[in-house]
């Protein structure tokens, strides 16, 4: 193979540039991967705009694109559990280029029924619901409150809940026309949170009791509404800020049903704890990957030379689950 490649780059400017660059060789423990598809996450818009800075950005001209799927083409030394060929998907920036280096210990199996755009859309979600419902303490027979779920991550977040065993399945949209697609997912109960009383349609579906645990993706008022939607001793997990960083909360709510809250975020995980979420998602959810109970959904494939339309989609809000890029 030569020795560059076309890349996207970002800190150029307002939008990805592609430009070429040298193809990486792998140090130590790190795999090069053939990258086939590369999905979008709203992290990569918030890396172009200078508002989001993960670890692994060591510059400010940097390769764009923070999950792919494709086959490992080369490893490091102290990679004994890969082999050349394999067919894995993972988190690492620099996912927006033919090549890209991955630490081996992020990576997840792809099973030979998924295509390579299916897989590229599943890494950030799994990763991030899976150990977002691990913090909050998720147990089979809990119900889960899932809000801004027709979000990439909230569409897996649905999935894995009930894929994982849970009672009740509770999904919130701003949209009364994307119902549909929550329910195929598996959504016990959707919420049009623009039209309705968050705590007053969970009560309905709960009996007065609440849920007992939430994945919040959304942030703002949402977050505080959940509150009142939580039952007495609940969890509530902040995974996004779609609707806003800030949030002004009732802390009797809070004190008087003895809430639990937690926040998370991968931007400031390190390398080793990002290590465990991966092998958490391998061994306990890839068997429902497997057999099609937690599928992708993309909104739509993008070849690579449009990478500006997908990134214009994404700004749209338009989008229902993933846009995936294509590599040549």
């Amino acid at each position: 193979m030569t020795d560059t490649m076309r890349a996207l780059l970002g800190g150029a400017g307002p939008d990805w540039e592609v430009r070429e660059v040298d193809i990486p060789t792998p140090g130590p423990g790190m795999l090069l991967v053939r990258v086939r598809a590369a999905a979008l996450n709203r992290a990569d818009l918030h890396m172009l705009e200078g508002v989001y800075n993960p670890r692994a950005k060591t510059s400010d001209l940097f390769t764009a694109g923070l999950e792919l799927a494709g086959e490992v083409a080369a490893f490091g030394d102290g990679v004994t559990d890969l082999a050349v060929g394999d067919r894995v998907m993972g988190v690492t920036l620099g996912a927006f280029a033919p090549y890209a280096l991955v630490d081996h210990r992020h990576v997840i199996p792809v099973p030979a029924s998924l295509s390579w755009t299916d897989a590229a859309a599943l890494p950030v979600g799994l990763a991030t619901e899976h150990d977002a419902l691990t913090q909050g303490g998720f147990t089979a027979g809990q119900r889960v409150l899932v809000t801004g779920a027709t979000s990439s991550v909230g569409l897996l977040g649905v999935q894995l809940a009930k894929a994982l065993g849970a009672s009740l399945v509770v999904a919130t949209t701003t949209s009364a026309s994307k119902a549909a697609t929550l329910k195929a997912v598996g959504a016990d109960v959707v919420v049009d949170t623009g039209a309705e009383n968050l705590a007053e349609a969970v009560a309905g579906a709960t009996e007065g009791a609440g849920v007992d645990l939430v994945l919040d993706q959304v942030g703002g008022q949402v977050f505080a509404d959940t509150f009142l939607a939580t039952r007495v001793g609940g969890t509530i997990v902040n995974v996004g800020r779609l609707a806003g960083a800030e949030s002004a909360v009732d802390l009797d709510q809070l004190s008087f049903r003895r809430l639990r809250v937690l926040g998370t975020t991968f931007s400031v995980r390190t390398p080793d704890e990002l290590a465990d979420v991966c092998a958490a998602v391998t061994s306990a959810v890839l068997p429902a990957v497997e057999d099609g109970r937690v599928r992708a959904v993309v909104d739509r494939v993008i070849g690579f030379d449009d990478a500006r339309a997908a990134a214009d989609h994404m700004r749209s809000d338009q989008a229902v689950g993933k846009i995936v890029l294509e590599l040549p």
